[in-house]
């Protein structure tokens, strides 16, 4: 099985090849399956690092790298860039959830999908806000008109366990924080703010919250 991931400052991108499934800071993996990761990056020098899975490698512009992953039982195992690669390099970290295989693919399934439309009228309003801001012109959620990749892919950002990398954890009011202040949580990072009201920042993030 071949993942691509691609470093970004300062997020993970996760390709699966042969499926529509991509995914950030979070990879997922079958249990007892070698899993070939070809390593890039889109900007600096990042280095690939899971401790609990094998060594590190580096990302060099240009040159692709390899690794192999093999989980022998089922977890969350933790990893970081371990290389330095500007402002926010302590918080370029990523999750591997090595998963039983049938648990995986069926994750691999829901994520090639794309999103589901929103139910309610503050989803609803929220998807608005989101495709005519500046989100749209940064983010891909699949399903939408919504088709950049300066970000991390939000198709099904609310079932993430974290945001930003895992910098906080992925809730409700840590997705307000994140989305009305985004350079005093993780300073430096390409997330402008967006002067929203309150009114739409409440709506994009329940909108946000329900990509699951």
């Amino acid at each position: 099985m071949t993942i691509r991931v691609i470093g970004h400052q300062w997020f993970w991108e996760v390709r699966y090849p042969g499926s529509t499934a991509v995914t950030a800071n979070e990879i997922h993996i079958p249990v007892g399956t070698r899993v070939n990761v070809i390593a890039t990056t889109g900007d600096v020098i990042h280095s690939f690092w899971v401790p609990q899975l094998n060594r590190k490698i580096d990302m060099i512009p240009a040159h692709p790298n390899r690794i192999l992953l093999e989980a022998d039982k089922a977890g969350r195992y933790r990893g970081q860039c371990a290389e330095f690669c500007g402002m926010q390099h302590a918080h370029m970290s990523m999750y591997v959830f090595a998963d039983p295989p049938a648990r995986f693919r069926a994750w691999l399934a829901h994520n090639a999908a794309p999103r589901r439309p929103p139910s309610t009228p503050l989803a609803r309003h929220g998807e608005q806000v989101f495709l005519q801001q500046a989100c749209a012109s940064c983010h891909t959620i699949r399903g939408t008109t919504a088709q950049a990749d300066v970000g991390p892919d939000l198709t099904h950002v609310g079932e993430r366990t974290s945001l930003a990398a895992l910098t906080i954890p992925n809730t409700r009011a840590d997705m307000l924080r994140w989305l009305s202040d985004p350079q005093h949580v993780k300073p430096g990072n390409r997330m402008p703010r967006l002067g929203l009201t309150g009114a739409d920042f409440n709506a994009l993030a329940d909108y946000l919250e329900g990509l699951k």
